[in-house]
């Protein structure tokens, strides 16, 4: 993945909604006990093109996913929406998960799994045909997720960078 392309945004006047992806119960064994904490992945978005994800841990749930929050508040990058979807095919890989997603027709809806359709609803794509190949851990996902989005360029992008016009850009 090339870093050229990463757009880091702040989070200035920005109207973020957040969604839990997983949380999960980490034990600690001592020979006092069990000592339990949270760790969860929340993804933040405006559902116009800006995405996010964060990881908070803490000795309870809600501690965790409002750390999470902040985290994911820090982390914010632009990805292209096109009319609702997204304007091609794009696979990436993060760890053992891997990531196929697909434009899809208007109407069709975001056909993507759990870890996934956070990332991509939060992202505003409400068209979308998507498959995770290989690992579901979440963290993994949402991450792998997150670089396909990145990866993405809308045709004004390719065309800035081919120094050529739009129309040819199409038309070859």
């Amino acid at each position: 993945m090339s870093n050229t392309n990463i757009k880091k945004v702040k989070t200035t006047d920005l109207e973020l909604h957040d969604s839990l992806v997983a949380v999960q119960r980490v034990t600690k064994v001592t020979k006092g006990g069990r000592h339990f904490s949270f760790a969860a992945i929340v993804v933040v978005g405006n559902e116009n093109g800006i995405v996010g994800y964060g990881l908070g841990k803490a000795g309870e749930v809600t501690a965790a996913i409002t750390k999470g929050i902040e985290d994911a508040k820090k982390n914010l990058v632009k990805v292209p929406v096109y009319k609702g979807t997204i304007p091609h095919e794009q696979e990436a890989k993060f760890g053992g998960a891997k990531v196929f997603i697909k434009p899809a027709a208007p109407g069709t809806g975001v056909k993507a799994g759990g870890a996934m359709r956070a990332v991509l609803e939060s992202a505003g794509i409400r068209d979308v045909l998507a498959k995770s190949k290989g690992s579901s851990n979440p963290h993994n996902l949402v991450k792998a997720t997150v670089a396909a989005l990145l990866e993405l360029r809308d045709a004004y992008t390719v065309a800035q960078l081919r120094g050529i016009s739009m129309k040819r850009v199409f038309n070859g």
